[in-house]
């Protein structure tokens, strides 16, 4: 099991920055995922910054979410 997101940063271009709980911190690319009509929201680059860490994964005001193994997984560190 991969470790959970503890804390959320949003970037440009529809990038979040996430320390996880193993203390790493690395950035996610969301862009590949806009397209799915699950993420469809997420293209609002206002509504994209409303991110926050619930429930042990990255949440948005709509319960939209990503699952945390793919946040991490999917993820580059951040050097």
């Amino acid at each position: 099991m991969n470790p959970r997101p503890v804390e959320v940063w949003p970037l440009d271009n529809f990038t979040l920055k996430v320390k996880f709980a193993n203390g790493d911190v690395r950035c996610f690319l969301a862009t590949a995922y806009l397209h799915y009509p699950a993420f469809h929201a997420l293209r609002d680059p206002g509504f994209f910054r409303q991110c926050r860490v619930e429930r042990g994964t990255v949440t948005w005001p709509d319960g939209t979410d990503f699952c945390p193994d793919t946040l991490y997984l999917e993820s580059t560190p951040v050097t």
